[in-house]
């Protein structure tokens, strides 16, 4: 059964939630990916493990965050043909997709492989931690083929609509990952290496599922072998859209590593803190995320069918809703905050740790709201390059600014962790300004034409 869905018409409450739902689920079920890890390991192997997980998260990040961009300008182009009904073009963007992500997939296997021994040595990683690092990277990166395909072939049906079957898809690999976490762990004990071959085993199947899917699809989305390569046009529209993206949230990610170096040289208690609660804080902002990516689908699919008025009602809508949400997980998080973080580790300077970064960053959650709807709004548009620069600026040169003046008079992790709500406030003025002023509307150019 076919299970595209239009955002053109009816409610645009109801069009943004229940794309939302299901969509919001799935981020859950893959974030348990990493996180079931670090239970695991915190749990049955030790601090020092879940210290080398967590410091791994900055590495991945860097790098995946690259594709994840680029499967958000597949996926604004893909939507946008679909919303102007073109199947042919639709067919090009989907298979140029693929192909992409077949190309970039055996690329980053081997950089992901060379790289990680050297920026693991850049952050500063304690002698204690590297060697399960390593071997952490060694193994993820080895299988991030399987990743990168079930991402694009998810992206590539949320653009028609349907965020319904990539989470069936993730419940099921979550549940592999958990179950085979804990039998190469307990059952065989074997470390940290345990619970990286069960990411990977469980990223391969959930990339065979949605192939499957789309190969047998009988819609104008439907993955044809044969037809599979990169089209010029198709390739460079992603580009324009995608790469600003994949810049900012890799270049992001790489100042990350920065900050986990500032967070090492408080020991592995520290880092295993901050590992511990940065699994709670991706948690908490799903949501937010989950609505941005509905906007970018909602706004990519109305202004394909030139209804830009009603684009414009969606990102209100999502704002609205994200903030609310948000404002709620806060509440949640202050008040059973400690006892969540007690599911990582019962090392008490851990938790003591984990606590700091709890009370610093859970009063300014609802300042990500307006950064992520607007940036998400207008990657919809096609600008990508406003969200980049904005956040480049407030997540990268202005959060390192601080860290590296401000920790000479401040010598205390509790800065460290502040520098964050400081860059998403500063992140959201600046992107709500660049809104509202409506640039992006004088300069829309659909990817339709």
């Amino acid at each position: 059964m076919d299970e595209s869905k239009t955002m053109t018409r009816g409610s645009i409450w109801k069009s943004i939630v229940y794309f939302s739902i299901p969509l919001l689920i799935g981020n859950v079920f893959q974030q348990l990916y990493n996180t079931v890890d670090s239970i695991v390991v915190g749990n049955y192997v030790g601090k020092e493990a879940l210290a080398a997980v967590g410091s791994c998260t900055v590495i991945i990040n860097m790098l995946v965050g690259f594709f994840m961009g680029l499967s958000t300008g597949a996926s604004v182009v893909i939507s946008q043909y679909y919303g102007a009904n073109d199947h042919k073009k639709l067919h090009d963007a989907v298979h140029t997709s693929i192909m992409m992500t077949l190309i970039l997939g055996v690329i980053m296997t081997f950089v992901g492989i060379l790289l990680s021994p050297t920026l693991l040595n850049f952050m500063k990683t304690p002698a204690d931690v590297m060697p399960n690092s390593s071997l952490y990277l060694k193994i993820y990166f080895a299988g991030i083929l399987g990743l990168m395909v079930y991402n694009m072939g998810a992206a590539i049906l949320r653009a028609i609509g349907d965020s319904k079957r990539p989470l069936y898809f993730l419940i099921f690999s979550s549940i592999v990952n958990t179950i085979l976490d804990l039998v190469f762990v307990i059952v065989f004990d074997m470390g940290v290496a345990g619970v990286a071959w069960a990411t990977l085993v469980a990223q391969v199947l959930s990339a065979i599922l949605v192939i499957t899917l789309l190969a047998k699809s009988k819609e104008a989305y439907k993955i044809i072998l044969k037809d599979l390569r990169l089209h010029k046009d198709m390739f460079t529209k992603m580009l324009k859209i995608g790469l600003p993206a994949g810049l900012q949230q890799s270049i992001t990610a790489f100042s990350n590593i920065f900050v986990q170096g500032y967070v090492n040289v408080f020991g592995s208690s520290a880092m295993a803190g901050w590992s511990s609660y940065t699994k709670i804080d991706q948690f908490v902002i799903l949501p937010v995320q989950s609505i941005s990516l509905a906007s970018t689908t909602f706004v990519g699919q109305n202004l394909g069918a030139k209804d830009v008025d009603r684009a414009k009602k969606g990102t209100k809508t999502s704002l609205m809703i994200s903030i609310g949400v948000t404002i709620f997980l806060s509440i949640l998080l202050n008040i059973f905050g400690n006892q969540v973080l007690s599911i990582f580790s019962q090392d008490a300077d851990v938790l003591k740790y984990g606590n700091i970064f709890l009370r610093t960053f859970s009063p300014f959650y609802f300042a990500i709201c307006f950064n992520q709807i607007y940036a998400g709004a207008l990657r919809g548009a096609g600008d990508s390059n406003a969200p980049m620069v904005i956040m480049l600026f407030c997540f990268v040169v202005f959060r390192q600014i601080t860290l590296f003046f401000g920790t000479q008079f401040f010598s205390s992790i509790n800065f460290v962790a502040f520098s964050y709500p400081l860059g998403w406030i500063l992140c959201s003025a600046l992107l709500a300004y660049y809104y509202y002023k409506g640039k992006w509307q004088k300069k829309l150019n659909s990817v339709v034409d």
